[in-house]
C-alpha cells in the first residue's frame, strides 16, 4: 500500500480540522468582542467568557493542528519486512472473533480514519502514546495484544505488518 497517499491523506484532514478551528476562534472572538452592546455584556458576563474560553480553545486546536502538521512534512514511512516488527510507519492488521481492524501507526492524528488507495477499506490512525499505539509496537504477526477500547477489554491477534 502507498503509504505517501495516507500521509498525504492525514495531512489534508489536518489542515482542514486548523482550518475550521481558526475560523471557528475567530468567530467566537467577533462574537466575544462585537457580539453584544456594553450594556448587554455587562448583565450577562457569562456569556462574553464562555465566547472568549471557546476562542482561546478553537485558537490552541489550530495551533496542536499546526505542529502536526510540521510532523507531518518530515514523516517518510518505510516499508516493513514480512516478519518484521511494529514500528512508526507500520500498517498493522489485527483480528479477534468478530471482526478486523487495519491501524497506520503515525507520529500525529491519532483517531483519523483514512481511506486506502481507490477507496479500498478503511484505516484509523493510531499513535505511539495511544492505548493501540502502545499495545501493537515491537510486536510481530502472530502476537496477541490486549487492549481496552471504549472502556472494553479487547484482544487482537497481530495478522499483518507492512
Amino acid at each position: 500500500m502507498d503509504k505517501q497517499f495516507l500521509v498525504e491523506q492525514l495531512t489534508d484532514q489536518l489542515r482542514e480540522s486548523a482550518a475550521v478551528a481558526r475560523k471557528a476562534g475567530q468567530a467566537a472572538a467577533e462574537e466575544a468582542r462585537d457580539g453584544a452592546s456594553p450594556a448587554e455584556k455587562r448583565e450577562d458576563a457569562r456569556v462574553h467568557q464562555e465566547n472568549s474560553s471557546l476562542a482561546r480553545a478553537q485558537t490552541e486546536r489550530a495551533q496542536r493542528a499546526a505542529a502536526e502538521l510540521s510532523v507531518l512534512e518530515t514523516f517518510r514511512p518505510q516499508n516493513f519486512a514480512a516478519n518484521g516488527a511494529v514500528a512508526l510507519g507500520a500498517i498493522v492488521e489485527v483480528e479477534d472473533d468478530d471482526q478486523g481492524r487495519t491501524f497506520f501507526l503515525a507520529p500525529v492524528g491519532a483517531g483519523v480514519e483514512l481511506t486506502g488507495p481507490g477507496g479500498d477499506g478503511y484505516l484509523s490512525v493510531v499513535t505511539p502514546k495511544s492505548p493501540v499505539g502502545q499495545a501493537v509496537l515491537g510486536k510481530r504477526v502472530g502476537d496477541t495484544v490486549e487492549v481496552t477500547v471504549k472502556g472494553e477489554p479487547r484482544e487482537w491477534t497481530i495478522t499483518y505488518v507492512g
